[in-house]
């Protein structure tokens, strides 16, 4: 059993973190430019998709976190929840997953950032050379995190309005776009209807584009009032991601025939449909490029700052190696998971582009990978809701999900199905074959990170269990 004075420690942290910064931090982690191009491939049925999940899924899953964040405003987030409710052994693998999964996902970021740099600038740029440009954007992103809070904050906070800035232009663009030149797909109300085919295909996608509400709270002490600003910050954070990916989804539809919407050229080439190509069309649509190329940083700034403090507090607890709660001596911020996450994307981009054959195919094969390590840890923090909302009733709740317990069951389980689908989706859509060249590696992939996960989170228990045994004795 975990006391309260075990998992409340005093962390000395300074307070940076406001609610307006916990609203574009959360609009800068969720709102994702470079998915919209995938889920808008799906078709005109994305836009019955999105409105699907984020009715049955997106709001429960917010309300949820709303409630933990702010009940429970520890340092690490995801990984204090569960730890209070399943354990050390459970945190721990949590946490490992929550943050080794942006050390995957970050190279088929910055790949498709390459890929569009090279889309605007050197068109025939070779692979190794995006892989070059990956590289570099991985320790960009790693020095960013490494300076404090207060500055590094500001990363995502640009972001977050470039987000809006790209996707408003997008949206907006694409409405008087379609007033001169016509619609470029079938958005009839039965276009609009959801089909079974390449919607369960890229299903995941938009739950994946969904995730991101709990990544704030893994600077818990470093807000200065969770109790009142997380639930604030979930609410309205999430009415403009909802509003934001609806209005970029339809407008990349008005533009761009679907046979056309490449998975990393869809943005700059909506872009340069909607502006033309005269010098100034041109000029436009390098400028909001650099802006979307820009926002990919962001991603990876605000999801590393997210998961290496997840790690760094689960190193504090004695739970992963002691490498990850290693701190800035001055900056107080995880220097050694940081460290980590840079060597781990670097081999993992150079290992990929031996085994790709575009960059579009590198994309796809990084994204599927670490995006089905990325939702495991959710099947855990849901139940993990529910058992503190049951267990530990009489806590204080200054935000909490309505309509009590039925609620928070019907809530939980709706949470589960969306996160059990999208892991399976991503390799096998129901009624298609399996592509086994493609599902093979991925799969293997995944089995490798959960077996390394599970070799460090028991090394680490048993050399805990023994010094506490040391102790006692």
């Amino acid at each position: 059993m975990i006391t309260e004075n075990e998992i409340t420690k005093g962390g000395g942290f300074k307070k940076t973190l406001r609610r307006l910064d916990m609203i574009l931090f959360t609009v800068a982690a969720i709102l994702v430019v470079d998915t919209l191009a995938p889920a808008a491939a799906i078709g005109p049925s994305a836009v019955s998709w999105w409105i699907i999940t984020l009715v049955l899924f997106f709001i429960p899953y917010g309300l949820i976190t709303a409630e933990l964040g702010s009940t429970y405003p520890e340092q690490g987030g995801i990984y204090a929840w569960v730890r209070r409710a399943f354990g050390e052994t459970w945190a721990a693998r949590v946490t490992w997953l929550y943050w080794v999964n942006v050390a995957l996902w970050m190279p088929s970021v910055y790949i498709l950032f390459a890929g569009i740099f090279s889309q605007l600038f050197f068109p025939e740029l070779p692979l190794w050379g995006q892989i070059g440009i990956g590289i570099v954007m991985t320790w960009i992103t790693v020095w960013i995190g490494i300076i404090a809070l207060d500055v590094g904050k500001w990363v995502p906070n640009v972001g977050a309005i470039l987000k809006v800035a790209i996707i408003m232009t997008i949206g907006v663009g694409a409405f008087y776009y379609a007033l001169n030149h016509g619609v470029a797909n079938d958005l009839s109300f039965r276009a609009l209807l959801p089909t079974w085919d390449a919607g369960l295909a890229f299903l995941p996608v938009i739950v994946f584009n969904f995730m991101g509400f709990e990544l704030m709270s893994s600077a818990g002490e470093e807000m200065t009032d969770p109790q009142r600003d997380v639930p604030i910050a979930v609410i309205t954070a999430g009415v403009l991601i909802a509003f934001f990916y609806l209005l970029g989804t339809v407008g990349m539809l008005m533009a761009l025939p679907l046979e056309q919407l490449g998975l990393i050229s869809g943005i700059i080439d909506t872009l340069r449909i909607l502006f033309g190509n005269s010098p100034l069309g041109q000029g436009i649509v390098t400028i909001l490029g650099v802006g979307a190329l820009y926002t990919f940083l962001t991603n990876m700034v605000v999801w590393t700052m997210g998961a290496n403090r997840s790690a760094a507090e689960a190193a504090n607890e004695g739970v992963l190696p002691e490498v990850f709660g290693r701190l800035h001596p001055v900056n107080q911020t995880p220097l050694g998971a940081y460290i980590i996450t840079g060597i781990i994307s670097t081999g993992v981009i150079i290992l990929y582009g031996f085994l790709a054959a575009s960059a579009e195919d590198l994309f796809w094969s990084l994204f599927a990978f670490s995006s089905m390590v990325f939702l495991m840890p959710y099947l855990v923090m849901f139940p993990a809701f529910l058992k503190l909302r049951l267990k530990d009733a009489a806590r204080p709740r200054p935000y909490r999900v309505p309509g009590g317990t039925p609620m928070a069951w019907i809530m939980t389980i709706l949470c589960e199905i969306f996160i059990i689908q999208a892991i399976l989706f991503f390799v096998w859509v129901p009624g298609q074959p399996v592509d086994w060249k493609f599902a093979l590696p991925v799969i293997a992939g995944v089995v490798v990170t959960l077996i390394i996960g599970e070799i460090l989170v028991s090394r680490r228990r048993r050399i805990l269990q023994s010094e506490r045994a040391s102790e006692t004795a």
